[in-house]
């Protein structure tokens, strides 16, 4: 992985944390159907700076802390927003952000204690934050375009979210546990 800061797949991770702002605020203000634009536009700009950075050979450091930090952001303010705004519960706004805050308290701890250790996503990581992902796609959906079938698939989606995130923050806990066991 180069050093290289200034590559395209940056730039366009700093575009999308850059659309942050806006997609908050566009929550905030209830204009659901453009933040849903923004977050779909959010999602394609994710998806393409992972292809071009294996594409062009343009892997790097910063990417490698850069690209999961921008998800988490959206994430994590999103519930927030959301919450506030009563389309989704405070407890799994609350469940979402106390995993992530916990997971980032901990690399922050192993960075500090060891070094830089790579801990690629597991399944059940990627499958819970395709969740979070889809429940805050929906729920601005629902918002924007109200039917009786997205809320159904809401509350559906909200346990399932919030058992992804209890397992999947299990599971991290003891894939580090077992790691630092063995690393000492």
């Amino acid at each position: 992985m180069k050093g290289r800061i200034w590559t395209v797949p940056n730039q366009i991770t700093f575009l999308r944390l850059g659309f942050l702002p806006l997609f908050l605020i566009l929550i905030f203000y209830e204009e659901y159907a453009w933040a849903l634009l923004v977050l779909v536009v959010s999602a394609a700009t994710d998806a393409l700076d992972g292809l071009l950075a294996r594409s062009l050979n343009q892997k790097s450091a910063l990417g490698a802390y850069l690209d999961p930090i921008a998800d988490k952001l959206l994430l994590s303010s999103s519930f927030i927003v959301l919450a506030m705004d009563k389309k989704i519960g405070w407890w799994l706004a609350i469940l979402v952000i106390s995993r992530d805050i916990l997971l980032l308290t901990v690399a922050a701890v192993i960075l500090i204690i060891q070094g830089y250790r790579p801990f690629p996503p597991s399944l059940l990581g990627k499958a819970t934050t395709f969740f979070e992902i889809s429940l805050v796609f929906f729920t601005l959906y629902g918002a924007a375009y109200p039917d009786p079938r997205v809320a159904v698939l809401l509350h559906d989606l909200g346990y399932g979210v919030a058992a992804f995130v209890v397992i999947s923050g299990f599971h991290y806990a003891v894939t580090v546990a077992r790691r630092l066991h063995h690393s000492s």
